[in-house]
């Protein structure tokens, strides 16, 4: 077994039992579930990584640390607090697509698809944005910047897959999937009356987001270095 396989092993398991307390409304015990989660998805990413880590990968987890722990904690401050740190997550993912990543090249065939895709991220801010939360209308301005670093990010992600196809941009396509799902499905819960379904979707996401996170970094730090080989 590598060395790499235990930490992941316990990633899917804590997954696992996450959905299974969620389902059956055990909230402490998912709440221990999801504590398991980021250092697992960690540890697989440095031992995966040889124990090389970049600073802004570094302090990407740090702030998903900092985020997951306002989650858990849930106090008065836990919402705004969980919306600044993964703010600053996704501004830095966005930073890293145009440090990194070569620039995009569109052909025509590609403006139908990028143009179904860009009315379709306008129309789920515009959505969301629009439903009334008290604490959306506090904090609109946060939330509204919010929204829209995630719709870049998501925009990067689609298109880089439109127009390449490549391994990268499908794990790139699916992290912004799982964000944007774990979001939208964290405010309906927020919104709605209490759904064992929605609780379930946007803790199944939030959590698969990290995995997908984690697998589009290593990707990325293997075509690096494949690159630098060359």
């Amino acid at each position: 077994m590598k060395l790499n396989k235990p930490s992941l092993i316990l990633f899917f398991f804590a997954l696992l039992c996450t959905i299974i307390f969620d389902w059956t409304q055990q909230e402490v015990f998912a709440t221990y579930s999801k504590a398991i989660v980021l250092p697992a998805i960690f540890i697989y990413y440095l031992i995966s990584s040889e124990f090389e880590i970049k600073k802004t990968e570094g302090v990407i987890f740090l702030f998903c640390f900092v985020g997951q722990v306002y989650d858990l904690m849930d106090v008065e401050s836990s919402e705004l607090g969980g919306v600044l740190c993964f703010l600053a997550v996704y501004g830095l993912i966005v930073t890293l697509f145009i440090r990194e990543h070569e620039r995009i090249k569109l052909t025509k065939r590609d403006i139908l698809p990028i143009s179904i895709v860009v009315v379709f991220i306008v129309y789920l801010l515009i959505s969301v944005l629009s439903l009334q939360l008290d604490s959306m209308r506090k904090f609109i301005w946060i939330y509204t910047v919010y929204g829209i670093v995630l719709s870049i990010l998501s925009y990067f992600c689609f298109v880089s897959y439109i127009t390449k196809g490549t391994h990268i941009a499908l794990l790139m396509s699916l992290m912004a999937i799982s964000y944007i799902f774990s979001d939208i499905f964290y405010i309906f819960n927020e919104y709605f009356s209490y759904s064992v379904v929605l609780v379930l979707i946007r803790d199944t996401t939030q959590i698969l987001a990290y995995f997908f996170m984690v697998e589009y970094f290593l990707e990325k730090a293997r075509i690096q270095k494949k690159t630098t080989l060359q």
